[in-house]
Order: structure tokens, then sequence, then C-alpha cells
């Protein structure tokens, strides 16, 4: 959009806000009405112990009203920033579902159905990154991030699987009350392994970090609320789960605290690489998810509180800044900070909004940034964490105030350098939604209680032994102000100094080179190359190769099966009655296949080629099964007929060499002795009659038959006679072109005078 470019407020669209808005008020009355826990299941596989099982309790009631709240306000957002937009119907269709599908995500009990909203996620977040589908770099980083997290999906539900066959219930609940009694067990560390790969992809941790900067190429209300309140944030949620289960569990603590480090430390250095807002604050976003991560593996009670108040002040200050970037770019085209400066005196009310945001952002009294700050540090306190660990945490907090300068002071109180045209403020609908987040975050402050009942509600799930504390009471104003002090002085440097380090930084292209996001991009192109060379030795379309695949792979697998086994190659001296018919069926299929090597004119060809089908026809007639043998004998008349009508329509015959006509006859010969080899060992074993003899008692009572072989094709395998008719449709259908085309040969020749 052009500089002061705009297409109104986008009030006629406010009717989506009533999805989210009914979602957060039935949540809020259900709080005020009901105590927690609140527990539903329905039967859905009693067979294999699933069910429609939900659960929700203060961990749940918290992600929920951040889904829904948050929700509100980004609806409402949306209305105004995609207002005059003529695709913005699909974003006001899918973005609900997303919705719906982190509410079930965060309620949901059974870890079947878990696995289906997390996917449903991952689907709904593809459409909603890639909604400028005419952008390459858009469909390539919604393809990145539906690769990524449903992969991690995947792996998630083998180690929830893993779980829950060794605590014998599928439901999550019943795995952490369970978890005492499996921890010997020598399958838990890969689970856990699986299950944080899915985590870890979900919420953007080292080394799958990188696709959430690039999913920016989402609208802007699409990133405040995936990578704000909901998306990102179910990793965590899911870690935050099973933590009561696995904090005392060295494997565990040490995967979450070394992953969540190197995270957050990573994506804050690769911020100060960054020139666009938003993927500044992505990056952030990033750095703040490896803390969360950290925190959630960190063995202290106090991890607990800390961490739910670190994911909830987060989402209170994240997505007023990715709307305040949005109002940024909406207003003047462009989000890269170097071309947006001294932005209050267009757009007052955005910078006000990014101001108090920032506050919250950079940890500063007056804030509900400074309380979660101030509860990381007891927890740190409490863990004993390593002193190398807790000055890359200092590093990390520090490069947060640096990025809550550079939204909140840079853009808009910087020096104008560059005239950048006429902007104007945004409409009303992109103003409220950040400025009302922004005070929640102050409000929350000022008088913590209002949140204490939700946010310790949420930390006596994830830290059952955390004593009774209100966040209000938990300030230690003796250190905390030298640790902000120390905090806040990095940050500024690291502000001051930002351009000269996005310089040094830019200039190491290894970082561009290898790593992560190389590694994807290089898997990407091989997995590329190998589809394209899969095609031209698979797929090339000639059906000879198909034949000799085919017969490869099935003398293959009559090997391995032969060699794998417990039987043995058996010759009794049983001579059927029809074993004389049998024997002609089988010498008439020889002649056929042994003329085809030798024949060279094509018709003589077709005509020994129908000879296989006529006389696997003659076999299946003595062999007990009349019905199949007439379909041979119908479907293999009609492929010789219309074959031999359409010959002349080809050119001359195709040449085949010598070796290979030899070959095709080693691998035809090797098949068939493969079969009888595979037919004889099977002799081996036991004969099962159960479904003789059950076919046999139910004939007569089920189906009121008398005839055994009738009943089975009219009743027991009634799709698969109806499967054989299709054929013989089929084939009708595949003779009427030649019918026709004889027809008007002879209508053409009556009318000549000339009889047929």
């Amino acid at each position: 959009m052009h500089a002061g470019e705009q297409h109104g407020s986008g009030a006629n669209d406010l009717w989506v806000v009533l999805i989210p808005l009914s979602a957060f008020a039935l949540l809020a009355w259900g709080l005020t009405a009901y105590s927690l826990p609140w527990t539903f299941a329905l039967p859905w596989a009693p067979s294999l112990g699933i069910e429609l099982a939900f659960h929700i309790d203060g961990l749940s009631a918290q992600m929920l009203a951040l889904i829904t709240g948050i929700g509100v306000l980004v609806f409402t957002y949306a209305c105004g920033y995609l207002a005059g937009k003529p695709r913005r119907g699909r974003v006001y269709f899918v973005l609900p579902l997303f919705m719906l599908a982190m509410m079930g995500a965060v309620s949901a009990d059974d870890v079947i159905l878990l696995f289906l909203f997390w996917e449903m996620t991952s689907i709904t977040s593809f459409l909603l990154v890639g909604f400028n589908h005419e952008d390459p770099h858009a469909r390539a980083s919604a393809r990145q991030a539906l690769l990524i997290t449903m992969g991690g999906g995947l792996a998630m539900l083998g180690g929830l699987l893993l779980l829950a066959q060794m605590a014998g219930v599928y439901t999550l609940s019943g795995i952490i009350a369970a978890a005492p009694g499996f921890m010997d067990d020598p399958r838990l560390h890969l689970a856990i392994t699986l299950v944080l790969l899915g985590a870890f992809t979900k919420s953007a941790q080292f080394p799958f970090h990188f696709w959430l900067p690039n999913a920016m190429s989402a609208p802007t209300p699409v990133s405040a609320y995936l990578h704000s309140a909901t998306m990102v944030k179910l990793g965590i949620y899911l870690m935050l789960r099973l933590d009561p289960a696995f904090n005392d569990l060295l494997f565990w603590e040490v995967l979450l605290v070394g992953t969540g480090a190197i995270t957050a430390l990573w994506a804050s250095v690769l911020a100060l690489r960054e020139r666009d807002l938003k993927r500044i604050l992505a990056r952030s976003t990033v750095a703040a998810l490896g803390t969360l991560t950290l925190l959630v593996g960190l063995p202290s009670p106090g991890a607990g509180l800390a961490a739910v108040a670190f994911l909830f002040a987060h989402a209170v200050y994240k997505a007023p800044l990715f709307m305040v970037a949005g109002n940024i770019d909406h207003a003047t085209g462009t989000r890269i900070i170097d071309k947006v400066t001294g932005l209050r005196r267009y757009m007052p009310w955005s910078a006000a909004a990014a101001l108090l945001a920032g506050l919250s952002m950079a940890g500063l009294p007056l804030a509900f940034g400074f309380v979660s700050k101030d509860l990381m540090s007891i927890a740190k306190s409490e863990a004993d964490l390593l002193a190398l660990l807790s000055w890359t945490l200092v590093l990390v907090n520090a490069t947060a105030v640096a990025v809550a300068a550079v939204a909140a002071v840079r853009v808009f109180w910087g020096r104008v350098e560059t005239p950048i045209g006429p902007v104007r403020e945004v409409p009303w609908t992109m103003l409220a939604p950040p400025l009302f987040i922004a005070l929640l975050g102050i409000e929350f402050e000022i008088v913590p209680h209002l949140a204490d009942p939700l946010l310790i509600a949420a930390a006596g799930v994830v830290s059952p032994d955390l004593r009774s504390v209100e966040i209000s009471a938990s300030y230690d104003l003796s250190t905390l102000f030298s640790a902000l002090g120390l905090t806040a002085g990095i940050g500024i440097l690291l502000y001051i100094a930002w351009d000269r380090l996005h310089d040094r930084l830019h200039r190491i292209h290894w970082l561009d080179r290898y790593g992560p996001e190389a590694t994807y991009d290089f898997l990407l192109h091989g997995l590329a190359r190998l589809a394209a060379w899969h095609t031209r030795a698979l797929q090339h379309g000639r059906l000879s190769g198909y034949l000799r695949l085919t017969l490869a792979a099935l003398i293959a697998i009559t090997v391995f099966a032969a060699w794998q086994g417990e039987g043995r190659l058996t010759v009794d001296g049983y001579w059927p009655d029809h074993a004389w018919a049998w024997l002609v069926a089988c010498s008439v299929m020889l002649a056929g296949a042994l003329s085809t090597l030798f024949l060279q004119d094509r018709l003589a060809l077709l005509m020994a080629s129908g000879l296989v089908g006529y006389g696997a026809a003659l076999l299946f007639l003595f062999a007990g099964a009349p019905d199949l043998a007439f379909t041979q004998f119908m479907v293999e008349t009609i492929l010789v007929v219309v074959a031999a009508a359409v010959l002349p329509r080809f050119g001359a015959d195709p040449y085949r060499a010598e070796g290979t006509r030899w070959g095709d006859l080693a691998l035809a010969v090797a098949a068939g002795l493969g079969v009888i080899a595979l037919l004889l060992h099977l002799q081996g074993f036991p004969v099962d009659s159960t479904l003789p003899e059950w076919f046999a008692g139910q004939a007569l009572p089920a189906a009121q038959g008398h005839n055994v072989v009738n009943v089975i094709i009219v009743d027991f395998r009634a799709l698969d006679t109806l499967g054989e008719i299709a054929v013989v449709a089929f084939s009708l259908l595949a003779a009427l072109p030649l019918l026709r085309r004889d027809k008007g040969a002879r209508d053409h020749a009556e009318r000549a005078g000339n009889p047929p």
C-alpha cells in the first residue's frame, strides 16, 4: 500500500469479531460459575480405548483466555487492516478455524485428539501464511512452515503413542499420573525425544527456528495472532503440560534448558542482522520462546510461575508491537527501519501503543513485563543456574530492550532523515486493538491481583509443589533493580550500536551459507532432484519397464518370504480329479507365452498373448470358479478384437533388441519358478479351515442359501461381485466405438450399393 492510502475502517466486517467474543464471554462465564478442572468425554473408538476427551484446568484456561481474548482484538484489527482487499473473506474464514483448532489443542486430553487439532493448526496456518499466494516468497514460506510443523507433529504422535503404551492410557492426564511407574522403561528417552521434536518445531526452537521469521510474509493480523498468543505457544503449552511428569528427569532438563538457551541466544544475535521491523520482532519472538523453553526445563517450583507469567506477558506486549508494525507498513508502504523515522508527528496513537508495549517488552517498571522478569530472576536463583547460562539470559534480555527501543523509539521518535511522503494515522479499528492490549499490560502491573487467579492456577498445574503465592508479593527489590539496571544498560548500548552491529553481522556470509536454514534448502532441493530421478526411472511410460519392475519385485518378495518363513518345500502325491484339464490350460498358456518370443508380426503376437488369457480362463473354469472364467473369456475376447481393430493405426513394429528378448525370458522364467516355489512352500503350513467352516455354517441361516459358493459371491462378497460386473460393463464400453465404426462402415457400404 502506498503512503497515506486508506481503504476505510473495515467497520462493515466487524461481525467476524462475534466469533472470538462469544468464545471469550463463554469462557469468562464458565470460570466464574464453575470451578476448575472441567472434564468431558465421549466414546470414539472404544475398542482402542480412544475417546473424545477434553480436560480444562488452570493451564488450559490461561491458554484459552489468550486465544479468545487476544483473538477479539486481532479480529478487530484484521477488519481494518484488510479493509478493501478482495480476498479478505479467506482470512475471515480460515482465521476462526485456526482459533477453534488452537482451542481444541489446548483442551484436548486424548492424545489422538490432540494430534488432530495440532495438525489442523499447521494446515490453517499454512493457508494464512500463504494468503498472498501470487508472491513466490509467501508460497515458499507457507510451505516451509507446513513441512516443519507437520513433520514435527508426526514425530510427536509417535512419542505420545509410546507414552500411552507405557502408561496404559491414551490421555495426557493419565500419562502424567502414571509417569512415576515407567521412569525405568527403555523407551522413555525415545518417546520424550519424539514429543519434544513436535514441540520444538511448533515453537520454533533451534534448529527449527528459521521458519518463524520467514512466515512474516503473512498479513500482519495473522502474524500478530499466530506468533504472539497462539501457534508458537502451542509447543510451549505441551512442554508445560508434560513438565510435572518429567521435571525430575535429567534428560528432560538438559534437552529443554540446552535447546532453550541456544535458541534464545542465537535468535538474539540474528535479530541484530535484520532491518525489517516485523522480522526484528519475529527474531525477538524466537528468543522469547527459547527463554520459555529454558524456564520449563528448570527444576525449581518457581519456574512454573515464571513460565506462565512470561508466556502471558509476551502475548500482551508482542501482539500490539506486531500491530504497530502493520500500521507503519499500512501508512508508509514499508517496514524497513532505515526508511521510517519520526513517525510520531503523523501517527501519535500508534506511537503511544508502541511505547506502552515497549515498556513491557523491556521489562521496565509500570509494565507487566517487569513482573515477569522478576519471577524469571527468582526461578533462576532457585535452580542454581550455571553462571554462563545466566549471562546468556542477560544478553537475551538486553537484546529485548534494544528491540523494544527500535520499535518504540527509533521508528517514532528518531530524526527524520528522508521524506516519506504524505502519511496519515490508521483507522480506529487498527488503533484500538494495540492500544487496548498495551494498556492491559500496564494495568496488570499496577493492579497485579487481577492476573493472580488465572496465572496462579496455571502455575499450580505446571508446578504442583508451588507454595501459595501472589505475583504481587514475589518482588525482590534488593536485587531486581540492580539486575534491571545491568540489562537496561547493555540494551541501550546495543540500541546505540545497532547499525554498526548490523553491518558487521551482515558481512558474515557463512551465517547464510551454513546452518539449519541452508540445510533445509539443500534437503528440499535434494528431494526435488530425487523426485525427478524417481520419475525418470520408474515413471518412464514404457509398459515393458513396468512389467520388468513388477516381476523383479515379485521375485524379491518371494525370496524374502521363503527366507523368513518357517515352512518348507512340500510336494505330495495328491492328483486332483481335474488335473488333466489344468495341464491342458497350463500347456495353452505356456504355448502362448513362448510364442511371443519368436513371433514378429504384431497381430500374431496379439493372438499368442490371447492364448495366455484363454488358458487362464480354462484354469479358472476347472478350478471351481466358472463366473471368473466366463468373465475372463469375455474380457479376453473383447480385448483381442479391439486391439486387432486398432493395430493398423500404429506404424511399423517396434524394434526389440535380441538381448532384451532373452533377458525378458529369463525374468519371466524366474518369476514363474518363484511363484511355484512359493506355492510349494505354502503347502508346508497347516491348513486353516476357519473361514471355510464359517462360510459353510453361515450360508443357510444368514443368507438362506444352500450353495455356499453362490452365497459368498452374492452376499458375503457382494462388493467384489459388483466389481466383476463393472469390469464386464467397462469392457462393453471399450468395444462400443468398434461396434459403432463397424455399423457405420456397413451403412456406408449399403448406401454405395456395395454389400459388406
